[in-house]
């Protein structure tokens, strides 16, 4: 049998509402999320056994994996084997909010449902994909979609859009508890601009800027460069941070030598399609 490629997308969170603290410790939300163009790729393989290997150092390799967490609930609910090897090939920068490692579990649902040939719809597989993560589901669909309770209730969306985008993430990633552990306390930092931003595509704002612009300064500091320069039509904080979100108008290679150039040259930055 051939390899099996998945593609596993990254996300922005175009909209991000906190309603409140639930009862389970988690905050509500109602949160708009588009995949992008960059991606994880799965490269899967037959083998004697399930076995999980990753082209970067540092990707735990063993139970915690989120992958490997995919592969043993499908186990569970379906009884197949699934021994497969898997070569995780990673683009998606770590500790960027850009959801790289539910990705990946979502592909490995995906992919596993094709193999193993069960078949089952997308709503029971995002059931199994929302005892792995909070965001697993929406991956799951990898298509825009609006998502509420802690972010695992899912609804496709219409989306007949392709918006350019140039992704930017500072060398330090952003403690995902730590950023909603603070949103009912923080303070907005003065000359900084967080009201909601509307696009014919529809509306782009983040909650969770306040607590985490409090404690990483520079991101509002990008954030409001990004607003001044030509090439740009807006600019938000994907999810918890730490990736700026520019939305484009303009060249995106000359943004991008300004901003390593200006901001902080040891950067990631991308340009990407959004929907």
């Amino acid at each position: 049998m051939a390899t099996h490629k998945e593609t596993a997308r990254a996300k922005v969170n175009l909209t991000l509402r906190v309603l409140g603290k639930r009862e389970d410790g988690f905050h509500a939300l109602e949160t708009r999320m588009a995949p992008v163009s960059v991606a994880d790729e799965l490269l899967i393989t037959p083998a004697d056994a399930y076995e999980l290997v990753c082209d970067v150092e540092g990707v735990p390799l063993d139970e915690t994996n989120l992958v490997t967490m995919a592969v043993r609930i499908f186990q569970r609910e379906t009884g197949k084997d699934c021994a497969y090897r898997v070569e995780l090939v990673k683009r998606i920068p770590h500790g960027a909010g850009l959801g790289g490692g539910s990705s990946d579990a979502a592909a490995m649902l995906r992919a596993l449902n094709t193999l193993e040939g069960t078949n089952l719809p997308h709503t029971a597989l995002a059931d199994m994909a929302a005892e792995i993560g909070s965001d697993v589901a929406f991956f799951v669909f990898d298509s825009v979609c609006d998502c509420v309770g802690r972010g695992e209730l899912v609804t496709p969306v219409q989306w007949d859009y392709k918006v350019d985008a140039l992704l930017l993430k500072p060398s330090f990633g952003v403690c995902t508890p730590h950023a909603y552990q603070g949103w009912q306390q923080s303070q907005e930092i003065k000359g900084i601009d967080y009201a909601p931003q509307h696009f014919d595509w529809g509306e782009f704002f983040n909650d969770l800027e306040r607590p985490v612009y409090e404690k990483h300064r520079f991101l509002p500091e990008l954030k409001m460069w990004l607003l001044e320069q030509p090439e740009v039509e807006g600019a938000l904080m994907s999810g918890s941070g730490s990736t700026m979100i520019a939305i484009l108008k303009g060249d995106a290679e000359a943004l991008k030598k300004r901003a390593l150039k200006e901001m902080d040259p040891t950067m990631w930055v991308e340009k990407v399609v959004i929907g």
